[in-house]
């Protein structure tokens, strides 16, 4: 049986060159592409993002670059609901999108919907980030594991800060664990998903990466940050390539020592983000080279 609607994912770690290999297949297919990427959002931090350059929005049509601003609060929820509207209209007149990206939650939010979790009132998120500040990431840990140790002990990484207090968020605002919240549960999308994944030997992948950094750091991004670092407590900034270069401006570190952490710091994403993409045996994989062979492959699926 033939799908009508194709939508073609193209993921993939940060700098393996998704963009350019995305805008030929674009093009040959004759289709738009829509970002999965949480910051290219964000119009006011361009060097450190590295959206698609000029020529290449030139050259396919993209949705979801720029077009927020970081005092936005937008989360994978948002972008789920956003995207499928998108491409309900995408699909009235083209038979074929393309998801790009390599943000792992906004991936999965298209491709398999996420549970639909409440927003977070500012009241309870000052609560609790002050409660993290004051009291420490053991405090945070003895909490989660209080309200919802099925959260704690087999979902949640108890490391990350981040998680743990936004499980602690719902919990408050809903009196309920947050396990139970979020079920999991895949959506039925009315289209057929083709995912694919570009992935690099890991030394030239981390070579890519920190050739990228030193090319950002050349246009320019040390003084994008300054411009932002009145900003810098919010979600948005909180960012690869800008919280390193926040705490230089700090006085915590040097300017070197920041550069060398944007690098480091940008390959442990690299790492994180292939550990996820890896757990879905959907995707299909190739070099970024291969990009005859990835459209010999998009064109088979597409005609099954």
């Amino acid at each position: 049986m033939t799908c009508c609607h194709s939508l073609l994912v193209l993921l993939g770690p940060t700098g393996v060159g998704k963009t350019e290999v995305a805008v030929r297949l674009a093009q040959t297919l004759d289709c738009q592409i829509v970002s999965a990427d949480s910051r290219q959002l964000f119009r006011e931090i361009q060097i450190g993002t590295a959206p698609p350059t000029a020529e290449q929005l030139a050259a396919a049509q993209h949705h979801f670059i720029g077009t927020h601003s970081i005092f936005d609060r937008y989360s994978a929820g948002q972008f789920e609901i956003d995207t499928i509207k998108l491409l309900t209209e995408i699909f009235e007149k083209q038979k074929v999108a393309m998801l790009v990206g390599g943000s792992m939650l906004y991936i999965d939010a298209v491709c398999k919907g996420i549970d639909n979790i409440p927003t977070v009132d500012d009241v309870t998120r000052t609560y609790w980030n002050n409660v993290y500040r004051e009291k420490g990431l053991e405090f945070i840990q003895n909490k989660l594991r209080e309200l919802d140790p099925k959260h704690f002990n087999e979902q949640v990484d108890i490391k990350n800060a981040k998680r743990m207090i936004h499980a602690l968020e719902i919990c408050t605002i809903t009196g309920r664990p947050f396990s139970e919240i979020r079920t999991g549960k895949t959506a039925k999308r009315n289209f057929k998903i083709v995912k694919t994944g570009l992935n690099l030997p890991r030394k030239i992948l981390y070579n890519n990466i920190n050739m990228r950094v030193d090319k950002m750091i050349e246009n320019g991004l040390t003084a994008e940050a300054e411009k932002l670092y009145p900003y810098r407590e919010l979600n948005s900034l909180n960012t690869v390539g800008y919280k390193e270069l926040f705490d230089c401006f700090d006085g915590k570190t040097s300017l070197e020592f920041a550069i060398e952490q944007i690098k480091r710091n940008t390959r442990h994403y690299a790492k994180r983000q292939l550990s996820w993409f890896r757990r879905d045996k959907e995707i299909t994989w190739f070099e970024p080279h291969q990009q005859n062979e990835i459209l010999e492959f998009l064109k088979k699926q597409l005609h099954t």
